[in-house]
């Protein structure tokens, strides 16, 4: 068994106490609230440099312990601080350890401070119940991972998603995947560096996946972005944003390693 299957099966397990019909009426409820979420895929197209999405992540299968971290609000300031264009907040425990309340204590401050930067619930999808909380939690987009849900569940997920006014980032790691994405409309694709089977990690995956994407699609890149120079690499295959984690929680200069990449 792979990683990634692994990992989909415990969320199977985890959410099953959760799972009930979710009407649509209360995912619409959420469409009011959206201005102020914020709009994920507007807060990427703005910056005229790279778009820098910030990751929480305490954790993960293939780093281990990356940061000792205590309440999450500390790093979101941090991010904040630093100009980071969205946040992406992990909110698995078991692999990641995060939780729901690391995106809702974030998104309920910086809502209290007037502050619409927009975050992404970060976790391992499979039911609309999911797409509820994290509207309910102030999430502003949420992860859709192709390889890991039939074309159904993916349609229920961007369905639910669209109801609540919440964007749908679908990260891919190969051709069919990208066809797979594409085939839902997707506006939001991110290339996964990070080979989820195996906990491998390659930007050649951006530099081969991006340039085929379409046109009207905001292309983003993940995993295994350190150095300025990482970013530029990417972003000369066609990324507008990347995703990046591990390296801003161990940066002792967060605000001038997202410099860099901005201005990648």
């Amino acid at each position: 068994m792979d990683k990634l299957t692994e990992i989909m099966n415990w969320k199977a397990q985890e959410i099953a106490d959760r799972i009930r019909p979710v009407a649509d009426s209360e995912l619409a409820a959420f469409v009011a609230d959206a201005p102020a979420r914020g709009s994920f895929l507007n807060a990427l197209k703005s910056p005229a440099g790279l778009a820098v999405i910030a990751e929480i992540k305490r954790r993960s299968p293939s780093a281990g312990q990356i940061k000792d971290l205590g309440p999450s609000i500390e790093q979101a300031d941090t991010y904040l601080a630093a100009g980071a264009d969205c946040l992406s907040i992990l909110t698995d425990t078991k692999y990641f350890g995060g939780e729901l309340p690391d995106l809702s204590s974030v998104t309920q401050k910086f809502r209290s401070q007037n502050h619409g930067i927009p975050c992404l619930r970060k976790d391992f999808m499979i039911h609309p119940i999911q797409v509820l909380e994290a509207a309910q939690a102030g999430a502003s987009a949420i992860l859709i991972i192709v390889r890991a849900l039939t074309d159904n569940q993916m349609t229920a997920l961007r369905r639910a998603a669209d109801l609540a006014g919440l964007d749908s980032l679908y990260e891919i790691h190969s051709e069919p995947e990208l066809e797979r994405a594409v085939a839902q409309n997707a506006k939001i694709i991110g290339v996964n560096n990070r080979d989820l089977a195996k906990f491998t990690t390659d930007l050649a995956y951006s530099e081969r996946l991006i340039p085929q994407f379409p046109a009207d699609v905001l292309p983003i890149s993940e995993s295994g972005i350190w150095t300025q120079e990482d970013a530029a690499r990417v972003r000369a295959c066609g990324a507008k944003a990347i995703l990046v984690g591990e390296a801003l929680m161990k940066s002792p200069d967060t605000a001038q390693l997202l410099a860099d990449f901005h201005t990648a």
